[in-house]
């Protein structure tokens, strides 16, 4: 008797890994837009054709480094900016971390959220990781957002780089991981929109920690090297 004669139905083919959603109408909100990390991905992600609103605690900074970028960025405070987006990024500095998202609990409901913060201390020796209670940055603020989709992406990148409008590629892979594969396919292809960057799934929220930790090891190449090194994923 072969499978369909027993009334099973046949096995759907495996979807695609790179068959990824069309971003292109979704508006990314980047909290700590006025940072230098921020202020990479909003002019990369703007100068793609990405709709992008910049947050800041102070709005009037914000819309002064919204008008720097150009590319149609506009700024907002921090509320508005996460009100208005449809995916937000949150690249504020690890020590106000919790705070920044514990503010805006109500803005960020039901939003897909990107964490990208690298919690990291530093000293003679150099830069190294430190491990939040909760595991990791994006843990936290999976754990304080509840009502959010967060995702953790876009650690591994030079603000320098991404900041160098002389540059037109910026050669790398970018980490994503998070909990429901719509949720990574949707930042893996906004992450994609970037000429020279790939979005790939990198697991879970629970492996959050080594891909934010991996910054420091980055940190001490750079020093080495002169350099702004970033990652690529092979055979993949």
């Amino acid at each position: 008797m072969t499978t369909n004669d027993s009334g099973s139905a046949p096995k759907p083919p495996a979807k695609d890994p790179w068959d990824l959603p069309d971003v292109s109408g979704l508006t990314v909100g980047v909290l700590g837009g006025t940072g230098p990390q921020g202020r990479g991905l909003a002019y990369r992600l703007a100068r793609a054709g990405q709709k992008v609103v910049i947050g800041s605690r102070a709005a009037d900074r914000a819309e002064a480094a919204a008008a720097e970028l150009g590319h149609g960025v506009e700024g907002a405070g921090n509320a508005e900016c996460a009100r208005r987006s449809d995916i937000v990024i949150v690249a504020v500095p690890w020590e106000g971390h919790a705070r920044t998202l514990e503010s805006l609990r109500e803005e960020l409901t039901g939003k897909l959220v990107v964490d990208c913060v690298n919690p990291l201390g530093f000293d003679k020796k150099g830069a190294y990781a430190l491990k939040p209670e909760e595991g990791s940055a994006a843990e936290q603020a999976a754990a304080l957002l509840p009502d959010s989709r967060v995702t953790a992406a876009f650690h591994h990148l030079s603000a320098v780089l991404l900041q160098d409008e002389s540059i037109e590629e910026i050669d790398t892979d970018v980490m994503v991981l998070g909990e429901a594969r719509a949720d990574t396919d949707t930042v893996q292809a906004l992450a994609s929109r970037i000429p020279g960057m790939r979005g790939v799934f990198a697991g879970r929220l629970r492996n959050a920690h080594q891909v934010e930790s991996l910054v420091a090891n980055l940190i001490s190449v750079n020093r080495r090297y002169k350099a702004h090194a970033g990652l690529r994923t092979t055979d993949v």
